[in-house]
């Protein structure tokens, strides 16, 4: 017995005898906008006739024109899966696909891949782990590193047509609302992004000048990224509206971040984040990442309401996504009190691997000085020539420079309304008080960690260190212990001291960052 579509077509394509190849079994996932028939070892995905304004599939050549759009673009990241666009043929009843004859409709042919690999799937069942993280955002970082950006006679990423699809949630969402609690929410969003908006629209078009817009995925969620072989591969870039993928790269960053938030993993999104801006070094996107957060929410919960409109009835769980979706959209519009922490320590001390933690578990953003030392003096995060005592990338002046751009970055951070932690030694008083003075300036609690462990145990971390971006060796341990300027009792009050030799640090450490 075929499977039942509400269209005849996709019914008729349910059957065996439609395909040119053994087909194993037929399933059927069905979206707001697209079929995709799994066959075994090819997958076919059809759009549907339908028009929303920001999508149009209204007519045969449009969505002619959208398949092949729909191979060339994925085939930049995931060429393998990515096959040929195939003519459905015959009649509705009795179709082929990849037949002769007139054309019904077109498909994309794609190698089939286990459904249940998709990171989505994954994070439903509690299984997705650090290594699909750390993979996806060196992925990331590396596709938008290649791909082309914007020029001064494009006409995409312009700071209105980025507000106008904002406010396009607004006019789609707000008709499909019944009860009032939720239109009272929306209104509250739309208020915070006409505010929004004008103060940082004049970025948004600077971050376009100097190429952060791009021809990015588009729709990078969850559910259109796949593990093979246990690599992480990304699949299903938006083809059908040019305007939702060239854009901002942050934006991209931030859809993920929403897909992984309301997942439930919290941690996991700031960790993504973080590597993210690690391997980029793109922190003054973070002045927009709220913005698009809350973007990137409505764009999901609008998504939830579309599905609900086209199967009324039939899915209680739309409903429960919207407010979902519609929660986090809120909450990225609340005003937060970030915090300015700095590490202190000496090398092998374990600022870094607590720091990482840290800024997980409290959606801090962790500046590492090593990598930014390397990148603002044109050095690869992890190099394996190690720099001279107080000379070269050591030197006095280099040092001075890099705490004053890490300055600059805590407080674009903070302004942006997100604590940021900055893991550095800070063996020199005057380093540290430049960080105090700039918590003052911006009215944001500062908080030294003083990261300890004992002279052996800071010996034996160096000594096994591998492919990390610090270059101490047991010469320059000796030198921070001859030279470093102790913590001084007007540091004191501010001062938070870690044990990394003693058992549950972190969790004592958030706990005392709580109080």
């Amino acid at each position: 017995m075929p499977l039942k579509s509400a269209c005849p077509l996709i019914t008729a394509l349910t059957r065996a005898e439609a395909y040119q190849h053994p087909v194993k079994s037929i399933r059927l996932v069905e979206t707001h906008i697209s079929w995709v028939l799994l066959t075994g070892d090819y997958a076919y995905k059809i759009k549907k006739p339908v028009n929303f304004g920001f999508l149009d599939f209204s007519t045969l050549d449009k969505r002619a024109f959208f398949c092949h759009e729909e191979i060339r673009l994925n085939q930049r990241f995931s060429p393998d899966l990515y096959l040929e666009v195939v003519a459905i043929t015959g009649t509705i009843d009795k179709p082929q696909m990849g037949g002769t004859g007139d054309v019904i409709d077109y498909a994309v042919k794609m190698r089939q891949f286990p459904a249940d690999q998709t990171l989505s799937e994954l994070a439903e069942q509690g299984k997705l782990t650090v290594d699909e993280i750390d993979q996806l955002s060196k992925s990331v970082a590396d596709f938008h590193h290649a791909i082309g950006n914007t020029t001064e006679i494009s006409v995409y990423g312009q700071n209105a047509d980025i507000k106008h699809w904002f406010d396009e949630n607004f006019t789609q969402i707000n008709p499909l609302l019944i009860e009032a609690k939720h239109k009272e929410q929306l209104q509250r969003i739309q208020c915070w992004d006409d505010h929004e908006w004008s103060n940082k629209s004049e970025l948004m078009q600077l971050r376009r000048e100097q190429g952060y817009v791009r021809d990015c995925h588009g729709d990078l969620h969850l559910s259109n990224i796949t593990l093979i072989d246990n690599k992480v591969r990304l699949f299903d870039c938006i083809e059908f509206n040019p305007m939702f993928r060239w854009i901002d790269v942050i934006s991209e960053v931030a859809f993920l971040m929403i897909d992984l938030l309301h997942h439930g993993y919290e941690t996991y999104a700031h960790r993504f984040l973080n590597h993210y801006l690690q391997v980029t070094g793109d922190y003054q996107s973070v002045i927009l990442l709220r913005y698009y957060l809350v973007y990137r929410a409505l764009v999901f919960a609008k998504i939830a309401l579309l599905r609900d409109a086209q199967l009324p009835n039939t899915d209680v769980s739309n409903q429960l996504r919207y407010n979902s979706f519609a929660n986090l959209a809120e909450r990225y519009t609340e005003v937060t009190s970030p915090k300015l922490i700095i590490t202190h320590g000496f090398s092998g001390s374990g600022k870094s691997t607590l720091s990482e933690k840290l800024a997980e578990n409290i959606g801090a953003l962790q500046i590492r000085s090593d990598i930014e030392r390397k990148r603002l003096f044109c050095h690869q995060a992890v190099n394996n020539e190690p720099s001279k005592l107080s000379a070269g990338l050591y030197a006095p002046e280099i040092t001075q420079a890099l705490y004053l751009y890490l300055a600059q970055c805590a407080k674009t951070i903070i302004q942006s309304g997100f604590s940021v932690i900055i893991d550095a030694s800070f063996l020199k008083r005057a380093q540290r008080n430049l960080f105090k003075q700039l918590a003052i300036a911006c009215n944001a609690p500062f908080i030294i960690l003083d990261v300890q462990a004992s002279n052996e145990e800071l010996c034996r971390r160096i000594v096994n260190r591998q492919h990390d971006p610090s270059e101490a060796t047991i010469e320059v341990l000796h030198h921070q212990l001859q030279s470093a300027e102790p913590l001084s009792t007007e540091e004191h009050p501010y001062v938070i001291a870690i044990d990394t030799e003693a058992e549950n640090t972190l969790e004592k450490l958030i706990g005392q960052l709580r109080k």
